[in-house]
Parts: structure tokens; C-alpha cells; sequence
């Protein structure tokens, strides 16, 4: 039988997390609005590099209309001055879209229909949550610095998924990768070289998203008690020990999937993320 200790060790715990949880819930708050305040701004800056472009060629028809009272010399400067401006536009153009995209998908995860599916790019999607969380780990721990291979297919279709379920899977088993390899990174060994590799591969009429870290590995208690409520290795603060369980829910419940995972302590650990395609 439990002690009373134990059982006041059980509640402090619970509490430690439904106050973390608590915190985690205000911060989605506080993102979407500063999120919705972003975009904004960025419409503008898309806006504005597109008037420019069309300034640009506006003063392109003029210049070529009067190259004859032009020295030849300023001519050819000019042009390159402006074929200059419209890569640098080109650039700010690109760079405002995948804000934008990256907030959008944001927006989606914290405020998305519950249990709707909704015809997803799922490569795209695997992929701004792989950053997502890559940036979010550098933000948090100190000296977080790590390389990513990802290899997206390419016979992949549209699918019908819950995108705002899936990229919080997505993002759940990212961050883990993220923090074995940082984890493994502090022994100090210098010829040690952080990496997560994320794929995204179609298998007969099966999607699958693997996440391969070569970090700290599971030992055999963390892999039994992989998907149990509460269970963590993290520090205190650092990890919920929600989310492997809400992963496998998104997975196998919501999307009729399953999850794959293999592991070797102190090597590395792969999740395999594999879900029916349903175009």
C-alpha cells in the first residue's frame, strides 16, 4: 500500500503540473494575440515590396524610352542598380510569405475546430513545425544548437487530416528529439555532433513521419512507461509528461494510425509517426 507520503508526493506533483499546464494555456493565449498583431504589419511589408516591384518596371518603360539622352555607361548602372532591387524585393517578398504561412498555421493550432479535417500539405506542415520547434529550443536552452536533415517526399498528396492535432504531434515528438540530443550534448565529448533527421515517406497507402535523434536514447523503464500520463524525464518545468500520451491520442485515436518507436540508450531513438492516407 501507498504511504501518506507518497500519496503527498503524488498530489505536489499533480499540482506542479496542472500549474505548468496553467501557464502553458495563458502563453497560447498571449502567442495568438501577438501573432494576430504580427501579420498585420507583414501584409504591409508583402504590399509595399509588390508596389515597388511595379514602380520598378514602370521606371524601366521610361528608361528605355529615353536611353538616347542617357549616357550608355549610366544606362548599364542603372539596369544593374534595378535588376538589384528586384532580387532584394523578390527576397523580402519570399521571406513575408513564409511569415506569413508560419503564422497562419499558428493561428490554426491555437484556435482550430476541434476534430476537423481539413485537406492538409502535410510535408509543408511537418516541416514549419520541425523549425517551430527547433527555434523554440534555441530560445529555451542555453548553447542549443543542433543540425536537421529532412527529406519530405515528393508522390505525396493533399490529405485529410486534423492539421492543428497533428502538428502538436508533430511538434511533441520534435521537441523530445530536440532535447535528447541537447541533453547528450552537455557530457562535453567535442567530437559528438547533435542531429535530427525528419522524413516524410510515403508506404503503400500509408503516410509516415519518422524523427530519428542520435541523443541519449530510451532505457527499457522509459520505453515501457513511454505513454503513461504524467511520466517524464525532464526536469521539473521542462516537461508535462502529457505529451507522448496526447501524441498516441492525435495518432491512433483521431487519425486510426499508430505509432512505431525504436531506441538504444546513449545512441539514439526514432518515432515513426504512420497514419492511413485519406485524400
Amino acid at each position: 500500500m501507498e504511504t501518506i507520503e507518497q500519496l503527498k508526493r503524488q498530489v505536489e506533483s499533480l499540482q506542479d503540473q496542472l500549474r505548468q499546464q496553467e501557464k502553458m494555456a495563458t502563453l497560447g493565449l498571449l502567442t495568438a494575440g501577438i501573432v494576430h498583431e504580427i501579420r498585420n504589419p507583414l501584409n504591409f511589408v508583402i504590399n509595399f515590396s509588390k508596389l515597388s516591384g511595379d514602380l520598378i518596371k514602370d521606371l524601366e518603360e521610361d528608361i528605355e524610352a529615353n536611353t538616347a539622352d542617357i549616357d550608355g555607361d549610366d544606362v548599364e548602372d542603372i539596369r544593374d542598380i534595378m535588376e538589384s532591387l528586384k532580387e532584394n524585393l523578390q527576397k523580402i517578398k519570399e521571406h513575408g510569405d513564409r511569415a506569413i504561412s508560419i503564422i497562419q498555421n499558428i493561428l490554426l493550432y491555437s484556435r482550430g475546430k476541434e476534430d476537423e479535417f481539413i485537406p492538409t500539405d502535410v510535408c509543408k506542415l511537418v516541416k514549419e513545425y520541425v523549425w517551430l520547434s527547433y527555434h523554440a529550443m534555441r530560445a529555451n536552452l542555453k548553447n542549443f544548437n543542433i543540425s536537421i536533415l529532412e527529406d519530405y517526399g515528393k508522390d505525396i498528396p493533399m490529405m485529410s487530416v486534423v492539421p492543428q492535432d497533428l502538428s502538436r504531434a508533430v511538434l511533441n515528438v520534435m521537441n523530445n528529439a530536440c532535447y535528447a540530443v541537447w541533453d547528450k550534448a552537455q557530457n562535453g565529448d567535442a567530437d559528438y555532433k547533435p542531429t535530427v533527421s525528419v522524413k516524410v515517406a510515403r508506404q503503400a497507402e500509408e503516410l509516415v513521419i519518422s524523427i530519428t535523434d542520435n541523443g541519449v536514447g530510451m532505457s527499457p523503464e522509459v520505453k515501457q512507461r513511454l505513454f503513461e500520463t504524467f511520466f517524464t524525464t525532464k526536469p521539473t518545468g521542462q516537461g508535462t509528461g502529457l505529451g507522448m500520451f496526447i501524441t498516441r491520442s492525435i495518432i491512433e485515436e483521431k487519425h486510426h494510425g499508430r505509432i512505431e518507436f525504436d531506441s538504444e540508450e546513449g545512441r539514439f531513438t526514432t518515432f515513426s509517426l504512420i497514419i492511413p492516407i485519406k485524400a
